[in-house]
């Protein structure tokens, strides 16, 4: 169970990271790998809650927190269907000025389903991962993003890379 639990952490802390991953990218643009780490190396300090070098079960609960605070406008303890379907409401309105943005040609977020992720990340015993990792893993990740071995991911490779993760998680889930 203890094992299961670990699993579970690390992965809601992977794909937490992979939504930060790419997160300076313009939208559908090329990014280079010294970008790739560097908002790797900034979104794993936005994951370290506490600042100790490592993200951990400590780091996932303070998000937690902060998450089920920010959905419970009213500080009662418990969130209602209306504060609720405010954060859907604002995510929606998010998304379609997002949406705006692009359609204009500025920057923008690269997104969840674009991230590189952070598949192979050892973590520790504890499900701890170090900032070292955490950036190594996302620079794994563009490594194989990046086909032609240019130091630069183009929405193309994006796209192709994507698609072979998606691929392969299903061949995963397929297999299970």
């Amino acid at each position: 169970m203890r094992k299961f639990s670990l699993s579970l952490g690390l992965a809601a802390m992977v794909l937490g990271g992979a939504a930060y991953a790419q997160s300076a990218s313009p939208a559908g643009g090329d990014i280079t790998r010294a970008q790739a780490q560097q908002t790797a190396a900034q979104a794993f300090d936005r994951m370290d809650a506490n600042s100790d070098g490592t993200i951990n079960q400590a780091d996932r609960e303070a998000r937690q927190k902060a998450r089920f605070d920010r959905l419970d406008t009213d500080r009662n303890g418990a969130i209602s269907y209306t504060e609720f379907s405010a954060k859907r409401d604002r995510r929606k309105a998010s998304s379609a000025e997002a949406g705006q943005h692009r359609e204009r040609g500025q920057r923008g977020h690269f997104g969840r389903a674009g991230s590189w992720g952070m598949r192979g990340m050892k973590a520790g015993h504890d499900g701890s991962v170090s900032k070292a990792q955490f950036v190594a893993a996302a620079l794994q990740r563009f490594d194989q993003a990046d086909a032609d071995r240019s130091g630069t991911v183009t929405g193309q490779e994006r796209q192709a890379a994507r698609k072979a993760m998606r691929d392969q998680f299903r061949q995963q889930r397929q297999a299970s």
